[in-house]
């Protein structure tokens, strides 16, 4: 089965405002390039009770047919992997129009593509600053990818492996 090497980029804001700027940033940058369906993105908030919600999330079409039209891509998984609890506004990620099972599928995919030390470190990053943004992105735009997160008080990188149609499948047969 093919398999697809992606990066992972997490970036520490100290609000909001911030992370989400840098989202639009990733989002300009894929336009312009035309590569809209080549990334996937997370903006996360830490709320004053210290859960962990995602505020905007941009999934590729795309990618792996009708699975990550849903709502559930490879950022979000990775969002779910950090912080299982993670919320998308006011409801559970497992409530959304992707499901539970599905957006189990698509995390388990999501955290296996990385090692154990990645995904901690990654988590830990994360629980530095106020705001974060996860993006998902094809390999061949790394620095382009780096420079748009400008704002971003910290940011790591990591490699993430993915086997689209394993998710697929994996997906489907949670769904059914």
């Amino acid at each position: 089965m093919p398999v697809d090497t992606f990066f992972a980029y997490v970036g520490v804001y100290a609000n909001l405002s911030d992370a989400e700027s840098d989202y639009a940033a990733i989002k300009e940058l894929h336009t312009e390039v035309g590569l809209i369906d080549a990334y996937d993105a997370a903006v996360i908030e830490r709320t004053s009770s210290g859960k962990v919600k995602i505020t905007k999330k941009h999934e590729t079409p795309t990618r792996v047919g009708g699975v990550f039209g849903g709502g559930v891509g490879l950022a979000t998984g990775l969002v779910v992997a950090l912080f299982p609890f993670a919320a998308v506004g006011g409801g559970l990620l497992a409530a959304t129009a992707g499901g539970g099972a599905v957006l189990g599928a698509v995390a388990g995919h999501a955290a296996a593509g990385m090692s154990r030390g990645d995904l901690k470190e990654l988590g830990e990053t994360l629980d530095d600053g106020q705001a974060g943004l996860v993006v998902v992105a094809v390999s061949d735009m790394e620095g382009k990818v780096e420079r748009a997160l400008a704002k971003a008080e910290r940011l790591e990188k990591k490699q993430l492996k993915a086997d689209q149609s394993a998710i697929e499948k994996d997906a489907k047969d949670a769904e059914a």
